[in-house]
């Protein structure tokens, strides 16, 4: 048994991203790369997603440029591998974003768990006055794709 595996174009890879929700984002700080898992919802060249302050949302703050990676796999063995090249962009509760951070919302609460993976953490956290929950998105810069196909 081979693997055919083959580019696939910018169209197919935005399409891809508008049907998936799950994937991983990297980011990176003074050379030292972090990857985490992400719930988004993609619409007009940005995936939307949440989180709670931490380690991701720092290093994005400390650097824009980061990457995410979403995968396909088919039945038949196969997968489609997306990689989004973007810039981190945060929608704050202020009058100037709040169209954005709304729209960010709307998009992710078609899912009943759109809020899980940015809500958690691995410790208990204190209680706050308020919500301390940021929507962000991942604007593309570049997009690549490539599949792979079992043959006989």
């Amino acid at each position: 048994m081979t693997i055919k595996l083959t580019e696939i174009n910018p169209g197919e890879c935005y399409r891809i991203l508008e049907n998936e929700r799950f994937g991983h984002l990297a980011c990176c700080k003074d050379g030292q790369p972090y990857v985490a898992a992400m719930y988004f919802a993609f619409s007009s060249g940005v995936a939307y997603s949440f989180t709670m302050p931490g380690k991701k949302l720092d290093w994005m703050r400390g650097n824009d440029k980061v990457c995410l990676h979403v995968e396909q796999r088919s039945s038949a063995g196969g997968w489609t591998s997306v990689v989004v090249e973007g810039r981190f962009e945060e929608f704050p509760d202020s009058d100037a974003r709040r169209s954005e951070r709304l729209h960010a919302w709307s998009l992710l609460q078609k899912y009943s768990d759109w809020w899980e993976i940015g809500s958690m953490k691995p410790h208990e956290l204190p209680m706050l006055d308020g919500s301390p929950h940021v929507f962000y998105g991942i604007v593309v810069t570049a997009v690549s794709g490539r599949s792979a196909v079992r043959t006989e």
